[in-house]
């Protein structure tokens, strides 16, 4: 196969990969065609005031002060007094669109839909919004506008401030929520002079949303323990209180009237969320007003956590939900229809209503999910061979009419808490019936992909060893043999396309399922390779083969335990100080050893660090400025007292421009969170100075010269100067400590190639990128070469997992963006933190690049043992992919796995850039003439 079709080939095969996990374990839960259940008993409630304060943490709402006083008085008063209390569990992602979803439409979304936007609906779906006669909404652009676009008709009214005003480096964030309460109070003024508006308001089935952002944006600028995160939480209670004494007025304390506190997602206490600590995901909920039960009181209660003790509650019950289930205890207080996708179970212990509404409810909530269990066994029964389809037990049509004249003649009996139980018993069948038919095609999707990913692996090191290596002979090609073998493949494409054909299967399925075809073809085809392998294996040393084996299995292991924990990378790194004298390489270069195990020792404190952001250190950031430029002068005075009769003088000047460029970055770093620390925003020439040195540090880098040392000192320099824009604490060191290494390693392997007698050692000094290498200097693989390729995706984890856990989203601080932009853009801003996190990965690209180019390799043989490494890596995350169990550990197993994938994806594309930073130079008109290798 040609190396362009071989790497276009991995490439749409790497892809397939990647997004067969989304179809596989996450594809969207969503079924329509389902008709709306209510209950047909009056509701309690006419009207229905939600607040939502993003971003609040339980334990900051309900926690008292160091004094022994509530941080929210009204709020503490109305779940003392008036209402009932509990914590409201969010799932993974903790971010707002997902969480608002839950919220107000019952059901949680799937992964794939959380990226395709926070304004847009990504997917069709019904809400308690667009169920009721009129919602009228307060708050944020990013939020609103997606709940009034899913709504059929023109029924939900949105009031949104501009998108400037979310910014993390405004004076005080709480102004957002002001905006919102001083808003509501004009509207209802301005009602009693708009008949048509009064009139409206005065329907029954109206809902009234206040989006309050103030305290998620304050607690992303200056943390949840803060005094600004407290105060805004105060200010919120205080905005609550006015509110709901205002709306309680304007309807005459007609006690019609329902309210709802709660939060979309917690915080971590570093200012971050998205992930499933309890500070993310368990967030406060309090209930009062007409249909709520008032506080119960109890002498014990049993949880878990501690929390009750240090909240002081422990004498009022506590009642836990799940987020989900606040959507049908809304549409049951208003006495809308259920929404149609919703999964949550109505909780009860929150109404103060009869009997039988309890039970009613209750009884159209189990019809509503049921109604979805329904659709899912009806659409799956369409795409599947009746001989072939194995229907859900549980609930088959006997079993469903059964538990239907079961809880009509509890009903009808009055043994409302029979009905209740039962409902729940049949709610519980109905999730499990959606699960398994929502997964009915999991393991036959799984075994085509694990078995494409093992023939492809098995291809690459047939690939590996039939041109890049002498352990095999050339064969003959049998004609007819080739021929018999593409039939017999091809009918088995047809067997399985017509099997899919008959079951009208999702275009989706062709793929994975057809693709082990071409890949076991193609692995089959190498038959003679196989055979010519195994007998040199079979002539090698059985002790020996067994090591080489043991060692490869421990390291690929010591990579994939490193996703887990960051503390198995300094383990590998220890190990790695130790080479040179386990090799007896320390005996012919004892300085250059030295130096590899001090650099080696120093990486290797790095994952031991906390996680980045938890802790900012604008002062270290600015130390490792000053630390770039001060080794950047000491290396240009090597420079300059080396001697290179091809250098021109001239070059050293793009040096200075860098050395400039980092000095003015380290500047704008301390200025910028001074000016914010301040309150003063983020000043605008910092801004323009950080966007600027964005774009052109590229441009310096090409306009270095392109001798090996010089271009890798270039790329240090401009990414530097990048980086330290978007550090915030130690991190900011971590590309020094990384490009020293790699400094070292390229001399190391040198010595090293010299040790095993591979090849004479160049002169690096002079070695110049630009010069292409005949291809038949290149040589054949060497064992040794393995060490090579899996030093270098050691490294490659290294720069994603030293300073932080990526595969967390929480691993992230919003700090890092404030040199380029403070107003919330969650695409910006995660644009940015995703070249912070590249950066490290281009320096250990470029020194990989430098180590195949002067160990005379050519760029394919070796990336091929990575992508063997890597393959194998993603295989084992393949298999720990889960969707049960905690949602720490569901959200973790789909990050390491998508990240492990788009790593290797991410490898092929970096391998062409590290080849455009290093080869190519931009030419400038030069007043001096200029001399050429």
């Amino acid at each position: 196969m040609d190396i362009p079709v071989f790497i276009l080939a991995g490439l749409l095969v790497h892809c397939v990969f990647l997004v067969s996990i989304f179809d596989i374990y996450f594809s969207s839960p969503l079924v329509h065609g389902m008709t709306p259940q209510q209950t047909s008993l009056p509701p309690p409630a006419k009207r229905l005031v939600l607040f939502v304060a993003d971003g609040l943490r339980a334990d900051s709402l309900y926690e008292l002060d160091s004094n022994g006083t509530a941080r929210a008085p009204y709020l503490r008063s109305v779940l003392e007094n008036n209402g009932s209390w509990g914590i409201s569990h969010t799932r993974v992602p903790t971010e707002s669109r997902p969480g608002h979803v839950a919220l107000i439409a019952g059901f949680y979304e799937d992964v794939s839909a959380v990226a395709k936007g926070w304004k847009e609906n990504p997917v069709e779906f019904d809400s308690v919004f667009n169920e009721s006669k009129y919602t009228w909404s307060w708050g944020s652009p990013d939020i609103l506008p997606m709940f009034a676009k899913g709504a059929t008709g023109d029924h939900v009214y949105t009031f949104c401030y501009a998108a400037e005003s979310e910014d993390f480096g405004a004076e005080d964030a709480a102004k957002l929520d002001m905006w919102v309460f001083d808003h509501v109070k004009s509207f209802f003024n301005s009602s009693r002079n708009n008949q048509t508006l009064f009139s409206a308001l005065n329907e029954e089935k109206v809902v009234l949303f206040l989006h309050l952002l103030g305290i998620d944006t304050n607690g992303h600028a200056h943390r949840p323990n803060s005094r600004e995160y407290q105060e805004n939480i105060k200010q919120v209670d205080e905005g609550v209180k006015e509110i709901a004494s205002l709306i309680d007025n304007f309807y005459g304390n007609d006690g019609k009237t329902a309210f709802i506190l709660t939060s979309d997602h917690g915080m971590t206490d570093w200012g971050s969320h998205g992930a499933g600590h309890p500070s993310e995901t368990l967030t406060p909920l309090i209930v009062w007003g007409a249909g709520v039960n008032y506080p119960q009181k109890v002498t014990t209660q049993f949880f878990e956590d501690n929390f009750l003790k240090e909240w002081k509650l422990e004498n009022l019950k506590r009642l836990d939900v799940n987020q989900a289930d606040i959507a049908p205890l809304m549409a049951s207080l208003i006495g809308v229809p259920f929404p149609l996708n919703s999964v949550g179970t109505l909780p009860l212990e929150y109404l103060n209503t009869s009997a039988l509404f309890k039970a009613e409810s209750m009884f159209t909530n189990a019809v509503q999910i049921l109604e979805q269990f329904k659709v899912k066994m009806s659409q799956k029964k369409e795409t599947t061979l009746s001989i072939l389809f194995t229907p859900f037990k549980p609930l088959s049509a006997s079993e469903q009419i059964n538990f239907f004249k079961k809880i009509r003649l509890y009903i009808e009996q009055q043994k409302y808490d029979e009905a209740v139980s039962l409902c729940k018993t049949l709610i519980n069948l109905a999730l499990e019936g959606l699960s398994y038919y929502h997964t009915y095609d999991r393991l036959f999707l799984g075994l085509s992909i694990a078995v494409s990913f093992v023939g492809w692996t098995t291809y690459v090191i047939l690939v590996i060893i039939k041109a890049h290596t002498n352990l095999t002979k050339t064969v003959p090609t049998n004609k007819k043999k080739s021929t018999v073998l593409f039939y017999g493949f091809a009918s088995a494409g047809m067997i399985i396309t017509f099997f899919l054909l008959i079951q009208t299967c999702p275009w989706t399925y062709y793929i994975y399922c057809l693709l082990p075809v071409p890949v076991w073809y193609a692995v089959v085809k190498e038959i003679p390779v196989i055979q010519d392998l195994a007998t040199n294996v079979l002539s090698l040393h059985i002790g020996q083969s067994a090591g080489f084996l043991l060692v490869c299995i421990l390291g690929i292991e010591i990579l994939v335990f490193s996703f887990f924990y960051r503390s198995a990378l300094t383990v590998g790194l220890l190990v790695f100080a130790g080479w040179p004298v386990i090799t007896q390489l320390w005996i012919q270069a004892k300085t250059k050893a030295l130096i590899w195990t001090l650099l080696c020792v120093l990486l290797a404190i790095f994952p031991l660090m906390p996680v980045v952001g938890r802790e900012p250190n604008i002062p270290l950031v600015i130390a490792a400025g000053l630390l770039t430029i001060l080794i950047s002068f000491f290396s240009l005075t090597s420079l300059c007292k080396s001697e290179n009769k091809y250098r021109d003088n001239e070059d050293l000047k793009v040096y200075f421009y860098q050395i400039f460029s980092v000095a003015l970055s380290t500047y704008v770093v301390g200025s910028t969170h001074n000016s914010l620390k301040i309150k003063q925003g983020l000043p605008v020439m910092n801004q323009i100075i950080s966007w600027m040195t964005l774009v052109f540090s590229p441009a310096l880098l090409l306009l270095s010269p392109t001798f090996l040392f010089e271009r890798l000192f270039s790329i240090l320099l401009s990414l530097m100067s990048t980086y330290l824009l978007l550090s915030t604490g130690y991190e900011a060191l971590f590309p020094l400590a990384l490009f020293g290494l790699m400094f070292v390693w390229i001399n190391m392997e040198q010595e090293a190639l010299q040790h095993y007698g591979l090849s004479l050692k160049p002169k690096l000094a002079v070695f110049n990128f630009t010069c292409t290498m005949d291809i038949t200097q290149f040589r054949q693989l060497h064992l040794d070469d393995v060490r090579r390729s899996f030093f270098f995706v050691f490294f490659i984890v290294t720069a994603f997992f030293g300073t932080g856990n990526i595969a967390s989203i929480n691993s992230f601080d919003p700090a890092s963006v404030y040199c380029f932009l403070t107003v919330f853009s969650p695409f910006m801003m995660g644009g940015l933190l995703l070249l912070k996190v590249a950066i490290p990965f281009v320096l250990v690209s470029c020194a990989f690049e430098a180590v195949q180019v002067t160990t005379q390799l050519s760029s394919k043989s070796l990336f091929l043992i990575v992508l063997v490494i890597s393959d194998i890596m993603a295989l084992h995350f393949f298999f720990l992919v889960k969707d049960y169990g905690s949602w720490l550990d569901i959200g973790t197993s789909i990050s390491h796995y998508v990240l492990v994938m788009s790593l290797t994806i991410f490898m092929m594309v970096m391998n062409g850039l590290a080849q455009l930073l290093t080869t190519r130079r931009l030419g400038l008109p030069r007043r001096n003439k200029h001399h050429s290798m």
